[in-house]
């Protein structure tokens, strides 16, 4: 596994914890050599990932859509940052540039992100593992609500299986990295 794409909010939250573990995240990404792939911007939780990253020596590969770069949101200290026309090609060039995903706390984008890569994984469109770092119990009611999904037989348990949860990005990686290895 190279490179990890982390979907993530554009804001920071309403507690530092939730910037706190997207800094340890990225930290622990640059030092084990994981690159990072993300939306490209400077603001939220999207820059502090980006920043723990490289502070960390990694790369980091930002895609962003023309009409965000022309906000002035873009980072412009990133390895890379690709403009794309788009909404739809940056979620295609990220997950192409992609061994694995993470989903920090976020708001709307990061969960249509997420479930995105999830469909695409149900429909063997990729094999990549998917997780969410749990911050703040942030993805517990995520969670529940997937396992309802399986319960009312609208999931396969197989594809609820999907999404890798955890609390903690150290064994988050990990268990991505064994999944990712499991697929090879």
């Amino acid at each position: 596994m190279e490179r990890i794409c982390v979907y993530c909010g554009s804001k920071r939250g309403s507690d530092p914890v939730y910037a706190e573990a997207a800094r340890e995240l990225g930290l622990l990404m640059g030092e084990r050599g994981l690159g990072l792939v993300y939306g490209g911007a400077s603001v939220g939780l999207m820059g502090v990932i980006a920043d723990a990253v490289l502070e960390a020596g990694g790369e980091v590969i930002g895609v962003i859509p023309r009409f965000l770069q022309q906000k002035e949101v873009a980072h412009h200290g990133l390895t890379q940052l690709h403009v794309v026309d788009g909404m739809h090609a940056r979620k295609a060039l990220m997950a192409d540039l992609s061994d694995a995903f993470i989903a920090l706390p976020g708001g709307l984008g990061t969960l249509e992100e997420l479930f995105e890569m999830l469909t695409w994984g149900q429909l063997d469109m990729h094999a990549k593992p998917c997780g969410a770092l749990n911050v703040e119990d942030y993805y517990t009611p995520l969670a529940h609500f997937l396992d309802q999904t399986v319960r009312a037989g609208f999931v396969r348990q197989e594809h609820r299986r999907l999404l890798t949860i955890d609390d903690s990005p150290e064994l988050l990686l990990r268990r991505l990295e064994e999944l990712f290895q499991m697929a090879q």
